[in-house]
């Protein structure tokens, strides 16, 4: 075998030598018949024509042989590739509009794979046994209501790692923004607090140093090591070896790097990367001491669930086995959960767990990071939809040229010309200009990659590169099929013509078949162009109810001051001096109308203090989650929040008043509908605490999320509240993007030690819940422009193709008495029914597709009449105006120069 793969690679390397060396030998053996011949008596003419005949012709036996060495298919594809390079560059413009339609359909889905590709199916970085490994999501069921969740409290995930058998590594991570450096220098940064295991998932070695170890990974305080990532080494350290045994300082305290870990690696991080992998004990016991209690406190109880846990089971072991496994211990440990934190247990149902994907899009859960992952696969769709218009257009247009070749093709299969030959040049002509479409999409993709990136993926994320090998295999999967579709109707179309009446018509023979094709694509191309423009309406709708919705605040004008102490220790009423200080720099600052002091901030901290309890009324749990909220007086004028009954906070609500609150209208409907919540009470905590009366009632406000009903929300002032955390809220005047520098520059001044100040627009917290409505807008619109004006070229050039075929016809109407204005309204009524059968066809598609696009939509009906009459009333337009040039040049043919061509 490997002697006959040799024979054959030095035929097609030395091919002009091989060729001598079969002509010397055909000449020899035919020299030998020759002599034979006249050995017996025959004349040497008669010898050699005896000789040619036994042989059966010499040009017969070296096709023969090239056959068998196989070099004959590589010489004729060959042939195929120059004869197709000649015939683009004589016609460049049909090439150019070839590889144009190609280059942003292929370009369009080489992006989309990139993305999707990433979100839903690529495994992280270094990961080993990508197939055994998941997270675990566990799930309960409360009064009916089931609820999937993924944070694990220390405790717990120590339940998990002494139940499981099926799993050889377990780990737990906390991954948070945290600052690092000092003073005005000081930044949030992504930072991972990992189990020591968890590099034990990782076929990864560090660049320089070492990963921490299990010794450096214990309870009750870990040791304050860290492992940089290979980006921040580089941006920061310059890729220096001198980086070990130095400090860095991270939150609140410092920590000596002890290794770099592989560029690239970023563990089970989906957004942005981290910088630094520190010891989870470490962080949790700095945490831990936050809040004034001993180093065990994250490890003690099950009421603080920040870490996310991945395991990989064994080899062999079955899904099944692996999620019963994980149930039961999930189960076990919500027995011994009361008894571990002293309190009665909870009223829960059916606790499950199971091992999911790492990639939250896959997860089995809903959520923000679910909406994006499938608006990211609708939109992979509308891209193939675009490429399936591009095809058809580019078949359109090779359709034509296969028709101008016509009398051609016919001549050469007279010549004897095999179909299969002519059917394999086609093949090659298609395969090249897919190939050149391809080239110029992955410029296209690398250009989209960047803007993509930034609609679906989380700030900071970096885009991933186009030249890599799975999007590159996608492509090339991506480039045969388009050779595939885009040249076998014209090849068949040409190759299957009747000899005989081809040969006697022209170039433009065959134009009644042609338009069939032809109308058919274009149909087609039109039907889809209404599904994709019936979708973008649909989400601009979606994203124009989003924006216009009232939450309950205003977030365009809002900012958010928060004050990171980093463990600066200080007395009670130094904290309340410094708040009283910041709070009055805020007001005083240049270009802001208001400030208050908030425990929570809508979107981003949740300040729960469970359901009150009203006299006389059940149990209020089984209405929703309760919010709860500590201000001071100038809350509501600064959030926007309207006072809709009774009043808000005043300055004469002090601690040693009545306690009041303020509660939404949501809250006060639910827990007294029918009657005046005003001067209500109710309680929260235990039976010791005191009554609260309603002074007011809020707007509804959405402070966790845009979709579902407004939340519960009750307002207390900041002076009444207990084991609060203040925060600061702004409103600006202007873009709040411009009063960060500043406000952070003069709040800074007046931190003490290595605390600092962070400050952000409230919109950066709404925004990554807006992202997949705007995002799926913004595709499908420019998908479904392009698509449009795809379709539109499809369709003038079917209409100019059918005036080019009717051209004596249209001049004999002429000549017989038809006026210019009815010729004119012919053409162009054909094209509106063209355009019409296709809206039809489309709308059908977009009403079927309806219910799989329902739960993408915000506030927005799949069916929405007003989207599809204005998708309408826009392709009956394009297609008038496609219509309207080839109607023009129809109604000015010259009957006279028609009729002297006959």
């Amino acid at each position: 075998m490997f002697s006959d793969l040799k024979y054959r690679v030095r035929s097609l390397a030395r091919r002009g030598a091989m060729e001598q060396e079969l002509d010397s030998e055909l000449r020899f053996h035919l020299d030998r018949e020759i002599e034979k011949h006249i050995a017996a008596g025959v004349p040497r003419a008669e010898a050699e024509r005896r000789a040619r005949l036994s042989f059966g012709g010499l040009d017969r036996i070296k096709d023969d042989t090239r056959d068998a060495r196989g070099v004959n298919v590589a010489e004729t594809v060959a042939q195929d590739l120059r004869y197709a390079l000649r015939g683009l560059r004589g016609r460049p413009g049909f090439a150019a509009a070839v590889v144009i339609a190609l280059a942003l359909g292929i370009g369009a889905n080489a992006a989309m794979f990139g993305v999707v590709d990433r979100m839903l199916f690529r495994a992280p970085a270094y990961l080993m046994h990508p197939e055994r490994v998941g997270q675990v999501y566990m799930t309960t069921t409360d009064h009916g209501r089931e609820d999937t969740y993924t944070s694990f409290e220390y405790p717990r995930y120590l339940d998990f790692q002494r139940l499981m058998r099926n799993f050889d590594r377990s780990a737990v991570v906390g991954t948070r923004s945290l600052a690092v450096g000092v003073g005005e220098s000081a930044k949030e940064q992504t930072v991972s607090a990992v189990t020591a295991s968890f590099f034990d998932f990782f076929d990864a070695r560090p660049v320089v140093g070492r990963f921490f170890t299990t010794a450096e990974d214990h309870t009750p305080v870990g040791a304050p090591v860290a492992v940089l990532s290979y980006d921040y080494w580089q941006s920061h350290y310059a890729g220096s070896d001198s980086v070990l045994g130095t400090a860095i300082h991270i939150d609140k305290g410092l920590y000596t790097i002890i290794g770099v870990a592989p560029r690239g690696f970023v563990g089970f991080v989906e957004g942005k990367p981290p910088i630094a992998f520190i010891p989870l004990t470490a962080y949790a016991a700095a945490k831990s001491a936050d809040f004034g209690h001993g180093p065990d406190f994250y490890y003690a109880t099950y009421h603080w669930g920040w870490l996310l846990m991945y395991v990989r089971a064994k080899a062999g072991v079955s899904a099944a086995a692996a999620n019963a496994e994980l149930t039961h211990a999930f189960a076990q440990s919500r027995l011994d959960e009361p008894a571990a934190d002293k309190v009665a247990p909870a009223a829960v149902e059916r606790p499950h767990a199971v091992m999911a994907s790492v990639h939250s899009g896959r997860a089995p859960k809903t959520g923000s990071s679910t909406i994006d992952a499938k608006v990211a696969l609708w939109v992979m769709g509308v891209a193939a939809v675009v490429l399936l218009i591009a095809c058809a257009n580019v078949a359109n247009l090779l359709l034509a040229r296969a028709i101008t070749r016509r009398r051609e093709v016919a001549l050469r299969l007279s010549l004897g010309v095999s179909r299969r030959r002519l059917l394999q040049q086609f093949a090659v002509e298609s395969l090249v200009l897919a190939c050149l479409g391809a080239a110029a999409g992955l410029l296209v993709a690398h250009w989209a990659a960047t803007l993509l990136n930034a609609m679906f993926a989380q700030p900071g994320v970096p885009t991933p590169p186009v030249l890599e090998p799975r999007t590159l295999l996608f492509v090339g999967l991506v480039t045969l099929a388009v050779a595939l579709l885009t040249g076998l109707a014209p090849a068949m179309h040409a190759v299957r013509s009747d000899l005989a009446s081809a040969l006697k018509e022209g170039s433009l023979g065959g134009g009644s078949r042609r338009s069939r094709a032809a109308t058919g694509l274009m149909l087609f191309q039109g039907a889809l162009s209404v599904l994709l423009l019936v979708g973008a309406g649909l989400f601009l709708r979606s994203l124009q109810h989003v924006r216009g919705m009232r939450m309950g605040f205003d977030v365009d004008s809002l900012v958010y001051v928060e004050a990171n102490m980093r463990g600066v220790k200080l007395a009670e009423a130094e904290y309340v001096n410094l708040d009283q200080r910041l709070l009055a720099a805020v007001q005083h600052a240049p270009g802001v109308e208001n400030a208050a002091v908030a425990s929570t901030i809508p979107f981003w901290t949740f300040e729960g203090q469970g359901a009150p309890y009203v006299v006389g009324k059940d149990s209020l749990a089984r209405l929703g989650n309760f919010t709860y909220e500590a201000a001071t007086p100038a809350y509501f004028a600064t959030m926007g929040t309207r006072i809709v009954r009774g009043r808000g906070f005043l300055p004469s609500d002090q601690a040693n008043s009545a306690p009041i609150a303020v509660i939404s209208q949501t809250m006060a409907d639910g827990i007294w509908p029918g009657e005046n919540a005003i001067g209500k009470q109710f309680r929260v905590g235990g039976d010791t605490a005191a009554f609260k009366t309603v002074v007011g009632i809020a707007e509804d406000v959405h402070g966790q999320r845009l979709r579902g009903d407004p939340e519960f929300w009750y307002y207390v002032p900041v002076v009444q509240a207990r084991d609060w955390n203040p925060q600061i809220l702004v409103r600006v005047k202007g873009r709040p993007a411009d009063a960060i520098g500043p406000l952070r520059k003069q709040l800074q001044a007046l931190m003490p030690g290595a605390a600092y100040v962070n400050v952000t627009p409230l919109s950066d917290f709404v925004a990554p819940d807006q992202r997949s409505w705007a995002s799926g807008a913004t595709m499908f619109t420019a998908f479904g422009i392009l698509a449009l004006a795809l379709a539109a070229l499809g369709l003038y050039s079917v209409i100019a193709y059918a005036v080019a075929q009717r051209t004596r016809e249209l001049g004999v109407r002429i000549a017989l008495g038809a006026r210019a204005d009815e010729i004119a309204r012919m053409v162009l009524g054909q094209g509106l029914a063209l355009a019409g059968i296709g809206i039809g066809v489309g709308c059908a598609l977009a009403l079927l597709a309806s219910r799989w696009v329902a739960p993408l939509l915000f506030a927005e009906s799949p069916r929405d009449p007003w989207v599809f009459g204005a998708v309408a009333a826009v392709l009956v337009t394009v297609a008038a105006a496609a219509a309207f040039i080839p109607a023009l040049r129809a109604a000015r043919v010259d009957p006279a120069r028609v009729l002297r061509m006959d």
